[in-house]
């Protein structure tokens, strides 16, 4: 009976060690967070309220910033992460697989631009394009109007245009050669003869039936040729075509350009560049059209480069850019800003294993405690 008496001593000294452990454990980790406010008798405080946190959240937020500026986002170790090549791969990789639609996308130019806010299309181009010649195109004629065209055109030219002119010669007179020796030019020979004889009159007409009107323009042809071909008929050409380009030079821009209005000058010219550059036909076409061509060489080759110094000058520019981002300041100001309530929800969402473990093991304890003071008990008693 006494053996009986004993054991249900110790198991109830346990049960209560145990409960009082467990218990005040868990009412020491509720008393970290809770209550979230202070509550008063009169004009005297209730101990123990707030909770440890809700009382000390201010310093909680300062040495949470610390502790991440100092120990977890130091420069240091961001820099590794930036500098290591398996984050410069996968950081390449990432980058292909984002770009390589746009680099095979049947979207429009005009398209692309319109989606991403960019303010340029074809008729803003057109138009920006028509201000600019008119005005440099105004701006120059009144620029160069009273300058003689020999000023105006750069050296290089002109002796390019001298060189050029014996060349004019000799195309001339091939081309007139070949007119004169065709059957066309041998008909208008003929014509011009009895177009000749007749302005002639009675004599023409003589002449004509003494020789015959054929026969005349059989035997002027090859001597019509032969003046063409003759050294002197083509240097009495290259001296001609010399004294007007002289001529020519010597003549102001104004004079040259006189006849043809503003308008109709600023009119060509923007009609012109806008055949030649064709925007339009380029902002219709598909982007990938543009950017496929250069594909394997901006992947392979220009992109990892890119990430590669960008990677080195973030490294080299980041104890910088964090001292001026101020994390610390940062994530004080957003502890800060936490409810009570989002405090405890992250650090029981941490650590909520823990603070079981820490109630469990004060229920432990609380019961060791137990059997030794049923011992002592049955001992004293």
């Amino acid at each position: 009976m006494y053996e009986m008496n004993a054991f249900i001593l110790i198991l109830f000294m346990v049960a209560v060690g145990a409960l009082i452990g467990g218990v005040t454990n868990h009412l020491a980790i509720k008393m970290l967070f809770r209550p979230y406010r202070a509550y008063y008798i009169g004009k005297f405080r209730i101990p123990f309220t707030p909770g440890l946190i809700p009382r000390r959240r201010d310093e909680l937020a300062v040495s949470m910033g610390k502790t991440v500026v100092d120990h977890l986002l130091t420069p240091d170790s961001l820099q590794k992460k930036l500098l290591n090549p398996a984050f410069k791969g996968e950081t390449v990789k990432w980058l292909k697989a984002e770009l390589t639609p746009i680099f095979q996308s049947e979207t429009p130019i005009e398209e692309w631009l319109e989606e991403l806010n960019i303010p340029v299309n074809t008729m803003m181009i057109h138009d920006t394009l028509d201000k600019w010649i008119e005005t440099k195109v105004i701006e120059t004629r009144l620029s160069y109007a009273n300058r003689s065209l020999g000023e105006t055109i750069p050296l290089d030219w002109k002796e390019k245009a001298e060189e050029k002119i014996p060349e004019i010669v000799t195309m001339i007179a091939g081309k007139a050669e070949d007119y004169f020796t065709s059957p066309e030019g041998k008909a208008k020979v003929k014509v011009m003869i009895d177009d000749f004889l007749k302005e002639r009159g009675m004599l023409g007409n003589m002449l004509g039936m003494f020789l015959g009107n054929t026969s005349v323009a059989d035997k002027v042809q090859p001597e019509i040729v032969k003046f063409i071909k003759h050294p002197g008929t083509q240097e009495i050409l290259l001296n001609l075509i010399r004294s007007e380009w002289e001529k020519l030079q010597e003549k102001t821009v104004g004079e040259l350009t006189g006849s043809f209005s503003d308008e109709a000058l600023v009119s060509s010219v923007q009609s012109y560049a806008k055949r030649t550059l064709k925007i339009g036909e380029f902002f219709a076409r598909p982007l990938g059209s543009v950017l496929s061509r250069h594909e394997e060489t901006f992947f392979n080759k220009l992109l990892p480069a890119w990430v590669d110094r960008g990677t080195d000058l973030l490294g080299r520019k980041l104890p910088g850019v964090m001292e001026k981002m101020n994390l610390q300041e940062i994530v004080q100001e957003q502890v800060s800003s936490f409810s009570v309530g989002r405090l405890e929800e992250l650090v029981l969402g941490i650590s909520k294993r823990e603070f079981k473990m820490i109630t469990y093991l004060g229920a432990l304890l609380g019961g060791i405690i137990g059997i030794i003071q049923g011992i002592f008990a049955l001992m004293i008693g």
